[in-house]
């Protein structure tokens, strides 16, 4: 069970990524991260922009000067940094199960937002309702997502119980 936001270590990750792409700046790299989310998550800028700080400070980025650019701070990743992200990109295999506790823990609470009578959330016309519909469409998303970088969507009809002793997962 997450206890808050992305799995920890989520952004430095993908900084980290993005920076072995080619040196970039901050607010480049928000922009990339939101592409990368398909434009429904940006970490702030006070978040990407320590993360750039500590890793200077670490030597795994080193600040570039750009002479057609030379009001942005632009960092590239460094032979250290290159060992660093081998080390996350293994982290970070680690963190499946984080992100599908934030997927469903999230989707969890938006239909309980629309069927459990604990909460009278109101929802103004013409906004995005808490209703079955939009819940359909989510999941719809999500399929069409999948069909599009995996091919057609199979429903597994496992209980998670029954997906967990089958895939050799702890509960």
């Amino acid at each position: 069970m997450r206890k808050s936001g992305p799995p920890k270590g989520l952004i430095s990750y993908l900084v980290l990524e993005l920076l072995d792409e080619k040196p970039r700046y901050g607010y480049e790299i928000l922009k990339e991260i939101r592409e990368i989310s398909g434009g429904h998550w940006e970490p702030s800028y006070g978040s990407v922009y320590p993360i750039l700080y500590k890793f200077e400070d670490k030597g795994w980025t080193e600040r570039i000067e750009r002479e057609d650019e030379s009001d942005r701070k632009y960092f590239k990743l460094t032979d250290e940094g290159r060992d660093e992200l081998d080390e996350k990109r293994k982290e970070s295999g680690t963190k499946a199960r984080e992100f599908a506790d934030v997927i469903l823990g999230f989707y969890h609470v938006y239909v309980s937002f629309a069927t459990d009578d604990r909460f009278e959330v109101e929802s103004p016309e013409g906004e995005w309702q808490f209703d079955e519909t939009f819940s359909s469409w989510i999941v719809e998303q999500i399929i069409r997502h999948h069909e599009r970088d995996f091919g057609d969507f199979e429903r597994i009809p496992d209980t998670p119980e029954d997906f967990y002793e089958r895939m050799g997962l702890e509960d």
